[in-house]
């Protein structure tokens, strides 16, 4: 082990006495390896252990300006200044509302949330009782969030006769038929299940960059024929841009593929790391949220004061500078300089995505959905990542996760990533080729 987690293995023994896995989300325990945050600011994390990580996770996105931002926490501070949540409205909510309308044009109306899962979750109501048709469909390979309807998936890499379960223990299984699966890309089987449940079918709902598959992306003639589909066959067309939202372009992926949703929701890069999301869309569907159509949504902590002001300023931020023009030149320059290394050693990749939350594959032909990752040399990215994350370049060890750029990542990081980038790729090729040898031996 390249560096010291003493602290944090320590921690991490009292914490699990106290939490499940000694974390307050699944995703945070890595068992002996689990990082435990001291201080952060702009693109980098010190831990317990005070090492210094450069980080391409940035809390799974929502760090697009980076940590401590300035700006940001002192509008934050401003918010702290009304006293948190009052059980009323405030003018901000409104304010904040004509900026998400100005950058997204199918965002006509807006509701505020906590966090992406209750976003989607309203959305998905919403779409129901407007459609009047309980059941959705989903894309293969997109994450929804962690509520019981969307909790299915397809594990390709264990079943290739498309098999679907639920990715978690506790999911009733009376929803399973009320969630149907297709495949990113091919427009022929969601066709297919329209004609055959058209009539019980609301809502379709799609993450057009797979936030939790490697960004793999739909391409843009797959999405028109998504949204052909959907007004055909009367179903509410639901874009989860949570990741993407206010990231990959001021309008978001709707922006960046040509397309309308009926429903879109955003969370993550929203507040530069506050918690807070947003649910918008049509009028008409919006209109019926505590109107005629009776539809709950809400919260006691719903526009909370200074989440609220730092999304105002956040927003500001990304609508009004060349933040987003940054971060992509960063990813773009990333992408190359990683590329460029792995061209020299010969390896067959790929990247996939937006250069502002890439993915990086290692095969020759470009993954167009989430089966096709099954096919990619992900044992070789994970045990690459984990060595990075030794070095000190902080990546998920999971090839789903996509690499994500914010605003603070500079020329000093850049350097500092691809010359380590190459030290751990000299460090894995050695080990697997050592231990190949002793396997056939």
């Amino acid at each position: 082990m390249t560096r010291s987690l003493i602290k944090s293995q320590q921690h991490y023994k009292r914490a699990y006495d106290q939490l499940p896995l000694g974390v307050s989300s699944n995703f945070r325990a890595w068992e002996e390896n689990t990082i435990f945050a001291a201080r952060t600011k702009g693109p980098r994390i010190w831990d317990l252990d005070d090492n210094e990580y450069i980080d391409y996770r940035l809390g799974y996105g929502p760090t697009i300006l980076g940590y401590c931002d300035e700006r940001v926490d002192a509008a934050a501070r401003r918010g702290m200044e009304l006293g948190g949540t009052i059980g009323l409205s405030t003018v901000r909510e409104a304010v904040v509302a004509e900026r998400i309308k100005k950058m997204v044009p199918s965002a006509e109306l807006v509701r505020f949330a906590n966090s992406g899962t209750e976003a989607v979750m309203a959305a998905l109501r919403l779409a129901r009782a407007f459609s009047g048709k309980d059941e959705h469909v989903m894309i293969e390979g997109c994450f929804h969030g962690h509520f019981d309807s969307v909790l299915f998936e397809i594990a390709p890499d264990e079943d290739r006769d498309g098999g679907v379960k639920p990715s978690s223990a506790g999911v009733p299984k009376v929803l399973r038929d009320l969630a149907h699966i297709v495949p990113l890309n091919d427009a022929n089987p969601l066709e297919d299940v329209l004609k055959k449940k058209g009539d019980s079918i609301g809502a379709l709902m799609i993450e057009p960059i797979l936030g939790n598959a490697g960004s793999i992306m739909a391409e843009e003639q797959y999405m028109q024929d998504v949204r052909s589909l959907c007004d055909r066959f009367d179903v509410v067309m639901l874009v989860d841009e949570v990741k993407t939202g206010f990231r990959v372009a001021r309008g978001g992926v709707q922006e960046l593929m040509g397309v309308r949703a009926d429903l879109c929701t955003f969370a993550k890069a929203l507040g530069n790391g506050y918690p807070i999301s947003a649910l918008a869309g049509r009028e008409e569907i919006m209109r019926k949220i505590g109107g005629d159509g009776g539809i709950a949504q809400g919260g006691t902590y719903a526009a909370h004061s200074v989440p609220l002001a730092a999304a105002e300023k956040t927003l500001e931020i990304l609508d009004e500078t060349d933040a987003l023009e940054t971060i992509a030149a960063y990813g773009t320059r990333l992408q190359e300089g990683i590329g460029g290394i792995l061209t020299d050693r010969g390896i067959a990749h790929v990247f996939t995505g937006h250069p502002s939350m890439a993915g990086l594959f290692f095969t020759e032909v470009l993954p167009r959905n989430y089966r096709e990752w099954a096919n990619t040399n992900y044992d070789l990215y994970n045990a690459l990542a984990l060595e990075l994350n030794e070095l000190g370049i902080l990546c998920e060890p999971d090839s789903r996760e996509p690499w994500f750029i914010c605003a603070a990542h500079d020329d000093a990081c850049l350097a500092e990533t691809l010359e380590k980038f190459e030290t751990a790729l000299s460090t894995v090729l050695t080990r697997m080729s050592s231990e190949t040898v002793k396997s056939v031996s």
